[in-house]
C-alpha cells in the first residue's frame, strides 16, 4: 500500500514538474517573442531626463575633456525630447532586398542623365580632386547621387534630437550614439554650426555626403579655398570629402573594381570566403584556378573578396558572383552592404 501511495505521489510530482517547466518555457518564449521594442517604452515628445546617470557622465566628459561649460550644456540640452519615429525606424526589421530589385532604386535613366550633367558641369573641379586624392570621378558622382540625389535630399530629422533619442532610449547602441553625440557637438563648435539647426537622417547622418559625426570629423575636407568644411552647400568640399574617404581606404585610381567569375562557385574555399561576407578574402590565383577565368592583376597583389548578387528569376535566378577588388572593398567601408557597393559601381560604369 505504501509503495502504491509513493508511486502515485511520484507520478503527480513528475506531472507537476512537467507542467511547471512547460509554463516557464512558454512564458520565457512569450516574453522573448513579445519583448517591447525601444519605441514601445517611450512616448513622442517625452522630455529626456538630463539629470540621469548617463547624462551626468556625458556632461562630465564634455566638460572635463572638451571644455564645455555647465551653462552651455544646460542651455543646449534643456528642452531636448524623444523623437519616437527615430526608434521605430531603428527597430524596423527590413527584409533583405535582392540585388536585381535593389539596383533599380538607384540606377535609373534620370539619375544617369543628371549624373552625366554633373560630371560635365564640375569637370575642372573633378580633375583637381582626381589629382589630389586619386579617386575616379565617376565613383564620386555616383556616391553623391545615391546618397542625396546630388544634394536634393539630405534628410528631414533634427540631428541633435535624433542623436539624443538614440543615446537616451536605444540601449543596444547607446554607447555608440554617445560618441556620435560628442563628435556632433565638437564639429558644430569647430565649424560654427548651431547644433539645433542641422537636419539629416534618423540615424544622425547629415549633409550631401551623409557622413555620421565621427566620419565628418575624420574625413571631411575643405577644398574651396576657405578653412571651413562645408558638406551642406560647397560642391568642392562635398566631392573632395567623398574622395578623401575612399582615399583613406586605399582607393587606387583607374584600377579594377570587380570582375565577374560566373554564376556558380566551384570550390569549397570560394564558398567559405563568400559566406564570410565583406571581410572574407582569397587570392587571385585561387579564383582563377577554381573558376577557370582570367581576371585582371590586383594592385599590390592584395586579396579579393567574393560577392554574390541575386539574379532576377527572369534571368534564371541564383547568383551572379564577382571578385571584389580593393577598390570594391573601399566602397564597403563607406557602406557595409555589397549591394550598395555594386550599385555605386554600376552607376559609375553607366556615367562613364
Amino acid at each position: 500500500m505504501m509503495r502504491r501511495v509513493s508511486d502515485s505521489m511520484s507520478f503527480f510530482f513528475l506531472l507537476f514538474s512537467f507542467f511547471s517547466t512547460s509554463i516557464l518555457c512558454s512564458a520565457e518564449t512569450f516574453t522573448e517573442k513579445d519583448k517591447p521594442s525601444a519605441a514601445d517604452l517611450v512616448t513622442e515628445g517625452q522630455k529626456i531626463d538630463i539629470t540621469s546617470n548617463k547624462y551626468t557622465e556625458l556632461f562630465h566628459e564634455l566638460k572635463s575633456q572638451h571644455n564645455f561649460s555647465t551653462e552651455e550644456l544646460n542651455e543646449l540640452f534643456k528642452n531636448v525630447t524623444i523623437h519616437r519615429k527615430v526608434l521605430v525606424l531603428m527597430d524596423k526589421q527590413w527584409e533583405a532586398t535582392p540585388y536585381y530589385s535593389y539596383r533599380k532604386r538607384f540606377i535609373t535613366p534620370f539619375v544617369i542623365v543628371i549624373g552625366k550633367h554633373k560630371l560635365f558641369q564640375h569637370r575642372k573641379l573633378l580633375t583637381r580632386i582626381e589629382q589630389e586624392f586619386g579617386v575616379d570621378r565617376e565613383f564620386i558622382i555616383a556616391i553623391w547621387g545615391i546618397e542625396t540625389k546630388f544634394g536634393n535630399y539630405m534628410g528631414s530629422f533634427n540631428v541633435f534630437r535624433s542623436l539624443n533619442t538614440l543615446f537616451a532610449a536605444y540601449p543596444r547602441r547607446s554607447a555608440f550614439f554617445k560618441k556620435q553625440l560628442i563628435h556632433f557637438l565638437l564639429l558644430c563648435r569647430e565649424n560654427e554650426i548651431p547644433p539645433h539647426s542641422v537636419k539629416g537622417s534618423y540615424a544622425g547622418a547629415f549633409g550631401q555626403t551623409q557622413f555620421i559625426p565621427s566620419s565628418f570629423r575624420k574625413y571631411a575636407v575643405s577644398f574651396d579655398g576657405d578653412k571651413k568644411r562645408d558638406v551642406f552647400s560647397s560642391t568642392a568640399d562635398i566631392l573632395a570629402s567623398i574622395a578623401n574617404y575612399l582615399h583613406s581606404f586605399h582607393w587606387v585610381l583607374d584600377a579594377p573594381v570587380y570582375h565577374d567569375i560566373g554564376n556558380t562557385l566551384s570550390s569549397a574555399r570560394l564558398t567559405e570566403v563568400f559566406k564570410a561576407g565583406r571581410k572574407g578574402r582569397v587570392s587571385r590565383p585561387e579564383i582563377t584556378a577554381a573558376q577557370h577565368v582570367n581576371i585582371p592583376p590586383v594592385p599590390e597583389n592584395k586579396k579579393l573578396s567574393i560577392v554574390g548578387l541575386e539574379r532576377s528569376p527572369k534571368e534564371g535566378g541564383g547568383y551572379r558572383y564577382v571578385a571584389g577588388y580593393p577598390n570594391f572593398q573601399a566602397l564597403t567601408e563607406w557602406n557595409h552592404s555589397s549591394r550598395y557597393a555594386m550599385a555605386v559601381t554600376e552607376l559609375a560604369e553607366a556615367l562613364r
